[in-house]
């Protein structure tokens, strides 16, 4: 995806760094940093020589328990830093939730408007409504000022992932394009340690809506619990490690202090690799079970995905039934689609399949045949090849729609490493339907 922020186009296939400026005298660990606008200056532009393509100023404070800094002091605080560094060519993300501070904040040059309470306030709306500036939308439960005090949920993954998609569709519905919209879950505003937790390990259920995800992790209170680091400023190299896992299981952008720190951690980002999976013959099939007898062969399979080396199965789409095609004179496939992160070069990766594709008894009689379990590799991510024994991507991914449809569910919106869009639309062949 691209992500669209005023003359700026970041590409998420690979993570975007956004350093934290923050003028302010109070922030949780660098507050005072900053004393003036020459040094705030200074220090945005060697994030940006370090690696951070995106500088985040921020005015006030929104730490727990912090009172709300009165507008006039916020764009005292902020205004001249964005004019300066936008002046630079750097693109500047101002972040605020206050309408008056981002307008005044986007005509100086920010290309990003940065709202910790997710465009609630009818006026930042308008202010989105009327610019070109690409969004972040985050989740907040209550205000800086009382958010801790008692943060409930039942479902704290279901109950801020639906919030961020409804506040991302009203932006949509009052005429922002949905490739200047991305969402921030909001890690420690409004939420426990434990809560945050939940979120961050959960990051491809934000992927799943198909929107650009920012982690804003670092220094957060749930790393110094997890990693008992009790001082924000000495979390760095934990909040490096945990932008790399943010960044596996599907953030696009991660908003952080120590830059060379995690530009560095970032190099070990392992490429994503979609792959397909089917079966038509269950190796135990009792009259009147055959589907479910499918479906376990396809957990099997899966089950075997997570024993590979170097990898991490991500996510694993819904089951889809769907008609045979090709040779149409079969049962019934069932089918699921399973994102990964790999070490593996795709033709050792393809090895690895053919494995497990054996121990699970496929037997290739027939092109198209009936088969236990047939993986095939969909998309590679930044790899494509054509030759005898992989074609990347899989040259009939786009009409099967016992394909699309499981990958678009993981991924709404991909786009295949040789420039593809995928779309129900050029589908023609193995009519699915989800389990």
């Amino acid at each position: 995806m691209i992500w669209k922020c005023g003359t700026y186009a970041f590409d998420t296939q690979l993570p975007v760094v956004m350093g934290i400026l923050n003028v302010t005298p109070d922030s949780f660990s660098d507050g005072g940093s900053y004393a003036d606008v020459d040094a705030a200056v200074a220090a945005g532009k060697k994030m940006h020589e370090e690696g951070a393509l995106i500088i985040d100023v921020g005015g006030e404070s929104t730490r727990p328990g912090s009172a709300e800094v009165p507008v006039e002091e916020e764009l005292r605080r902020v205004v001249d830093v964005v004019r300066r560094l936008a002046a630079d060519g750097i693109c500047v993300s101002i972040d605020t939730r206050h309408a008056p501070v981002a307008q005044a904040c986007v005509e100086a040059g920010a290309s990003i408007v940065n709202d910790v309470s997710g465009f609630r306030d009818p006026a930042m709306v308008e202010v989105a409504t009327a610019s070109e500036a690409g969004l972040i939308v985050m989740h907040m439960q209550g205000e800086p000022k009382t958010m801790q005090e008692a943060p409930h949920y039942d479902d704290v993954v279901t109950e801020v992932r639906d919030y961020l998609v409804a506040q991302a569709h009203m932006l949509e519905e009052h005429g922002v394009a949905r490739e200047r919209i991305s969402i921030d879950f909001g890690p420690g505003f409004g939420k426990t340690a434990s809560q945050t937790t939940e979120l961050v390990r959960n990051i491809q259920e934000f992927a799943r809506t198909g929107y650009p995800v920012v982690a804003a992790l670092s220094r957060k209170s749930y790393i110094g619990k997890m990693y008992g680091i009790d001082v924000p400023a000495d979390r760095d190299e934990a909040s490096a490690q945990e932008a790399l896992l943010a960044c596996e299981q599907g953030a696009s952008i991660v908003r952080v202090h120590n830059v060379p720190l995690t530009v560095e951690k970032l190099a070990d980002v392992r490429p994503y690799v979609l792959l397909g999976l089917g079966c038509n013959v269950p190796l135990v099939a009792n009259p009147g079970e055959e589907r479910e007898g499918k479906v376990a062969m396809i957990n099997q399979a899966i089950g075997e995905l997570c024993l590979l080396p170097d990898s991490q199965v991500i996510d694993v789409s819904s089951m889809y039934e769907s008609d045979p095609a090709y040779k149409e004179d079969q049962p019934s496939f069932v089918n699921a689609v399973v994102l990964m992160r790999t070490g593996l070069a795709p033709r050792d990766l393809l090895q690895f399949l053919h494995t497990i594709e054996d121990h699970l008894g496929r037997v290739r009689a027939e092109a198209n045949g009936p088969r236990t379990c047939d993986i095939d590799i969909l998309d590679y991510q930044l790899y494509a090849s054509d030759d005898e024994q992989l074609t990347l991507p899989h040259p009939l991914l786009t009409e099967r729609d016992f394909v699309v449809k499981p990958l678009l569910e993981l991924l709404p919106r991909h786009v295949l490493s040789d420039g593809t869009p995928v779309t129900e639309h050029t589908v023609r062949v193995g009519k699915a339907t989800r389990i």
